[in-house]
């Protein structure tokens, strides 16, 4: 049942002086509060006008904007913990948000498993290019079209089937690993198969992570929370961290709770997921921090970390599309880093390689990523950062027959369709379902927007456009009256 409106108006009244409270609290000794008030006033769109100020956004105002209840943060400089924040609760009425409130990391939680994985590697316990069938006891994996290596399951490369998992909400049944592994009741997953060929692409794949946490169990003779907590968790003081799933009773106080896009919270609080290796950590930005530096460490040469600093490296080696052994490697080779989607958790992790800086942020709201990623650019912005910044586009007029020319509707099979307008001499978009904004023209062929990286190019011949995102599509006009 949906909480009473008078009771969620009085949590968003309450939010701000939360955050009020909290804006000393958990801070690392050696901190900058002048810095740490401007990434809390500046937070930074994706892309803004070259040659207009951009407008500043306050972390406050963008909580209450997009629900999210909670944020946590811990920020990375010359290599140590610099500073740590809480913000907002833990869940509507609940409890402040302190750096000691633990999260779901989601899908940040493969480059932990992946480091527990490589440790393991070098213990030989794990063969990193052997196919995986060869460390299997307790299942067994269908003969597909190859079998996948260690080295090919942690870089999405193994040509596993499904992508991620929804989890498990509070009273329904979790199955067991190997139902999660065979689609098997009460598995709301289909079953986790090799269908292309290893090594073929990459295709990201929690199902390749799940495999691998079998054969981690297998290999270690223990249970995964009980293999990581002591290969990576311990020797890198994450004391915050758990892999333990559902989360303890006893953690459950310190533990922020999930909401949806609207703020609300999800009934009995946070999704079990059995698939630990995939999505099943618990943590803090702080030990997440901790886990950042570690691997930055041993890139410089640095021993004394869980990995050796040559396996380090091999850890940061990208396979195929900028994807290395469990990590994401971004700014052109310089940075690594994750992002996390549960139900009402978003999270980031991202560092960089050699300069010793970086950022953890997680939020317990479904509307976090766009609050994760504006703040890691307001971070980048104060610390001046190489990556991670606004894209800054110029803005040219159009004449007015050009603008009449691309007003229409605009279409692609199997995707929605879209629409562009004139309104008072400003081109319009509708490109998201009743949200109109702002079309501009870096020139008479490229056309942009700000709330997305992408462009939209004018066909010359037959008026149609492309759409140039994460991927090319080209739409067609299919009406040019309004």
């Amino acid at each position: 049942m949906r909480s009473p409106l008078p009771r969620y108006r009085s949590s968003l009244l309450c939010l701000a002086s939360c955050i009020a409270t909290l804006a000393a609290a958990g801070a690392h000794a050696d901190d900058s509060s002048a810095a740490i008030a401007r990434v809390e006033s500046g937070l930074r769109p994706l892309v803004a006008l070259a040659d207009v100020p951009v407008p500043p956004l306050a972390l406050v105002d963008e909580m209450k904007r997009l629900n999210v209840p909670g944020v946590s943060v811990a920020v990375i400089k010359d290599g140590k913990v610099a500073w740590t924040r809480g913000y907002g609760v833990a869940w509507t009425g609940g409890p402040a948000v302190t750096p000691q409130t633990l999260f779901q990391a989601a899908s940040i939680s493969k480059p932990v498993a992946a480091m527990a994985a490589l440790r393991m590697v070098e213990q030989g316990r794990l063969d990193l290019d052997a196919g995986i069938d060869k460390a299997l006891t307790g299942w067994t994996l269908p003969k597909g079209d190859g079998t996948p290596s260690v080295r090919q399951l942690l870089s999405h490369t193994g040509g596993m089937s499904v992508s991620g998992f929804p989890g498990y909400a509070a009273g329904k049944p979790v199955p067991t690993l190997q139902q999660v592994l065979d689609g098997a009741g009460p598995a709301n997953t289909r079953a986790i198969r090799v269908d292309a060929a290893p090594g073929s692409a990459f295709r990201y794949s929690g199902g390749g992570y799940t495999l691998l946490q079998q054969a981690m169990i297998d290999r270690a003779g223990q249970p995964f929370d009980a293999i990581v907590r002591e290969l990576v968790l311990a020797p890198l003081g994450m004391a915050d961290s758990t892999f333990a799933q559902p989360l303890p009773p006893e953690l459950a106080p310190t533990a922020a709770r999930p909401h949806d896009r609207n703020g609300k919270a999800f009934p009995g609080g946070a999704f079990t997921h059995p698939e630990q290796a995939a999505a099943g950590l618990w943590t803090t930005p702080q030990d997440l921090a901790k886990f950042a530096i570690a691997i930055q460490q041993g890139a410089a040469g640095q021993a004394g970390g869980v990995l050796t600093p040559a396996m380090t490296r091999t850890m940061l080696q990208p396979v195929k599309n900028n994807y290395a052994l469990g990590l994401a490697i971004e700014d052109a080779g310089k940075a690594f880093g994750h992002n996390g989607s549960n139900q009402g958790f978003k999270t980031v992790m991202h560092a960089s390689i050699a300069d010793g800086n970086g950022a953890v942020i997680l939020t317990n709201g479904d509307n976090g990523m766009e609050i994760t990623a504006a703040l890691m650019r307001a971070i980048a912005h104060e610390y001046q950062w190489a990556g991670s910044q606004t894209k800054l586009r110029k803005a040219v007029a159009l004449a007015p027959e050009t603008r009449r020319s691309l007003v229409g509707r605009y279409k692609h099979e199997g995707l929605p369709d879209f629409e562009i307008a004139e309104r008072k001499g400003q081109l319009m978009v509708n490109s998201r379902a009743g949200q109109w904004e702002p079309l501009y023209a870096e020139s008479d062929k490229v056309l942009f927007v700000l709330s997305r990286d992408l462009e939209l190019r004018p066909h010359d011949a037959d008026s149609g456009l492309s759409v140039l995102g994460s991927s090319v599509r080209a739409y067609a006009r299919v009406t040019d009256t309004y």
